[in-house]
């Protein structure tokens, strides 16, 4: 009996190379790898490369998916808001 790479259930094989029970866990386990992949890959082509935030010029980190900085990346409306109860609350 082996144990699937996937799922972590046991099936029984003929074919002494087989690591999944089912090609559903193949295909899942095949999608994981390529999106893991293709996250490091983009990752790679930043490397070496100026990225600045849209807003402020504030240099990236090439692990920054986002255009702009965290400091930037702030919804105004939610801001607004929280600032609105505040000043409720001192009242």
């Amino acid at each position: 009996m082996k144990h699937c790479q996937w799922c972590d259930k046991q099936f029984k094989t003929d074919i002494t190379y087989q690591i999944y029970c089912s090609p559903e866990c193949r295909d899942m386990s095949t999608k994981e790898k390529i999106a893991a992949r293709y996250i490091i890959s983009r990752r790679q082509k930043r490397k070496g490369k100026d990225r600045n935030c849209k807003s402020c010029k504030e240099p990236l980190s090439i692990y920054n998916d986002e255009t702009l900085c965290v400091k930037c990346n702030v919804n105004p409306s939610d801001v607004a808001k929280a600032l609105k109860e505040i000043k409720d609350n001192l009242k």
